[in-house]
């Protein structure tokens, strides 16, 4: 039997204060990234109500590529940070805009979709999960 090959895989824990927001989040990148797609939403089945039950593990796809998250369900002394950041390679200028702005709504924007020298056209955006994307054009 073959070992699987190795892989790297962020991992994005939503603390108490944006616990109930993973499954928005999940739902809200597979719906704007291509290719992208929920491969399972697992609950705590002894925490919350029906509605607001916190996600223990989510896994889904961002345009092909394997992430993960869950709800953190208690108080930590840390959230998010831009130390730290989703880099996505898009396809053209149409589809970064598209994604840039779709990340924009309800977050704040970290450098402006503009040419940096290191890059044609590139801009780095915290979303209103705290995430922060930088989207460069390949």
């Amino acid at each position: 039997m073959t070992d699987p090959k190795p892989r790297l895989t962020p991992y994005l824990l939503f603390v108490r204060e944006q616990s109930g927001r993973t499954e928005e989040a999940v739902r809200f990148y597979t719906s704007i990234f291509p290719n992208s797609k929920i491969l399972s939403l697992e609950d705590h089945p002894s925490e919350g109500s029906d509605q607001a039950r916190p996600l223990k593990n989510a896994r889904f796809t961002i345009d092909g590529e394997e992430v993960r998250a869950f709800d953190g369900g208690r108080t930590h002394g840390f959230g998010f940070t831009p130390a730290i950041s989703l880099w996505y390679e898009c396809r053209d200028e149409t589809q970064q805009s598209a994604l840039f702005s779709a990340l924009l709504q309800g977050g704040r924007e970290l450098m402006p979709l503009s040419n940096y020298g290191f890059s044609k056209r590139y801009g780095w955006v915290q979303d209103k999960f705290g995430v922060t994307w930088q989207l460069n054009l390949a």
